[in-house]
C-alpha cells in the first residue's frame, strides 16, 4: 500500500515528514498506512536527518500565588499548573489538553515531569481540590496527542523529590519528603516502555526539595535538606551511576552556598550552571564563578533550560509580571557572550515551575 496513492513511497514520506508535530494526531486517523508510518522510528529519523525535526521546550506554568500557598492554605484561588510547548524562534505556544479523569483542568500542584523519547511523564504532586499527595503517573504521547495512565509510584506518598530522565526509557526520582514531612533517602527508577518501577539503593543523605539532573550516564541529585534542617539547604550532591547501579560518591561543597538548587542545569558538554541573581554562574572545577549578568527583566522567578546549543533564561522583572525570554550561545568566546532576546508568546504570563527541552 502506497503512502500517498500514485506517488513512490519515498516521495510520500518526504511529504509527511514536513508536517508539524501538532498535526500528527490528525494524520494518524487518515489511514492505517499513515499511522504505521508516523509511529515508526524510521519516519522520525528521516525527519531529523532532513532538518524537519522541531526543537521544543515543555514548560509547566503556575500562577504567582503558588508561592503563598503555605501561608494561606485556604486560599480559594488555588493555582492550576498547566503544561505547554514552546518552540523558540518561531514563537509557537501550544497548550496541552488536560489530563482526563483528574479533578482539575491542569496538572497536580508541585508535580515533577521529564521527557522520554517522544513522551512526557508527569509524576506525583498534590490534588488541586483536596490537597492530597498523589502517587500518580501520567504519560503524554506527542505523536498521538493523548494521555495515558501509568503505574503509580510505589513506596508511600512523596513530595518535592528530584526527577530526571535518561531521555531514552528511564525516569529517575530520589529524595523529597513523606506525609509526615520526613526527608527521604530512597530512590526509584520508572521504565516508561515496560510501565514498571524498580527500587534503587538509598542515598547517603536525606534530601528534601533537591534537584535532579541527568548527564553522562549518571543521575545527579543536588542540594536539598534533612528533616531537622527544614529549609536550610545543604551544599552537597550525590551521583547515581547507571552502569554500576550504585551511588558513586558525595561531593560536599557542590553548591558552594546553602541555597536552593532549583535553577541548576547542565549544558550539552556537562558544564553545570545556576542562577544567583543578578548573575548566571558556571562551575569551573570546584569553584563557581560569575559568567554573565542576567538581563534585568528576567531576574524574578528566573528559570534556565538548555535548548540545542544555547541556554534560555525565562523570567520577569516583577512578581506576576510579563515573562521574557533570552538566549545565550554556548559555543563562542566568553568575552563575546551576550543575551539575545527572543519573542515569547503573550500567553506566557505565569511563573515557570520547570522546563525540559526535547526534539520531535
Amino acid at each position: 500500500m502506497e503512502i500517498i496513492p500514485g506517488l513512490p513511497n519515498e516521495i510520500g514520506r518526504e511529504c509527511l515528514i514536513r508536517v508539524p508535530y501538532t498535526q500528527f494526531s490528525t494524520l494518524l486517523s487518515v489511514s492505517k498506512k499513515w499511522k504505521q508510518e508516523i509511529q515508526s522510528n524510521k519516519f522520525h529519523l528521516q525527519r531529523k536527518l532532513r532538518g524537519f525535526a522541531q526543537n521544543l521546550i515543555a514548560l509547566i506554568e503556575s500562577d504567582p500565588i503558588i508561592d503563598d500557598l503555605m501561608q494561606n492554605p485556604l486560599n480559594p484561588c488555588t493555582p492550576v499548573p498547566r503544561l505547554s510547548f514552546y518552540e523558540p524562534g518561531k514563537n509557537e505556544w501550544v497548550k496541552l489538553p488536560p489530563i482526563p479523569g483528574t479533578s482539575s483542568d491542569g496538572l497536580p500542584l508541585f508535580c515533577e515531569f521529564a521527557g522520554v523519547g517522544r513522551k512526557l511523564v508527569v509524576i506525583g504532586g498534590w490534588d488541586t481540590k483536596t490537597w492530597q499527595v498523589m502517587s500518580s503517573v501520567y504519560i503524554y504521547d506527542l505523536v498521538t496527542g493523548t494521555w495515558r495512565r501509568g503505574v503509580d509510584m510505589p513506596g508511600g506518598k512523596r513530595s518535592f523529590f528530584a526527577c530526571a530522565s535518561d531521555m531514552n526509557r528511564q525516569v529517575y526520582i530520589a529524595g523529597g519528603h513523606d506525609d509526615d514531612k520526613n526527608a527521604l533517602t530512597s530512590a526509584l527508577a520508572y521504565d516508561v516502555l515496560d510501565d514498571s518501577w524498580n527500587p534503587l539503593p538509598d542515598m547517603a543523605s536525606q534530601r528534601d526539595e533537591c534537584k535532579g539532573l541527568f548527564h553522562g550516564g549518571k543521575f545527579h541529585v543536588i542540594g536539598g535538606y534533612q528533616t531537622e534542617m527544614q529549609g536550610k539547604f545543604q551544599k552537597s550532591s550525590e551521583t547515581f551511576s547507571v552502569d554500576t547501579t550504585k551511588w558513586d560518591f558525595v561531593e560536599e561543597d557542590k553548591m558552594e552556598s546553602n541555597i536552593s538548587p532549583r535553577t541548576c542545569m547542565f549544558d550539552f558538554k556537562g558544564t553545570l550552571y545556576k542562577c544567583c541573581s543578578p548573575y548566571l554562574m558556571s562551575l569551573d572545577g570546584s569553584k563557581w564563578r560569575q559568567l554573565i549578568k542576567l538581563p534585568s527583566d528576567v531576574c524574578i522567578g528566573t528559570h534556565i533550560v538548555a535548548w540545542q546549543k544555547k541556554m534560555l533564561a525565562i523570567g520577569s522583572d516583577v512578581k506576576g509580571g510579563i515573562q521574557n525570554c533570552y538566549a545565550l550561545e554556548f559555543e563562542i568566546d566568553e568575552k563575546m557572550l551576550k543575551w539575545t532576546k527572543l519573542e515569547l508568546s503573550k500567553e506566557c504570563t505565569r511563573i515557570l515551575q520547570s522546563g525540559y527541552s526535547f526534539e520531535v
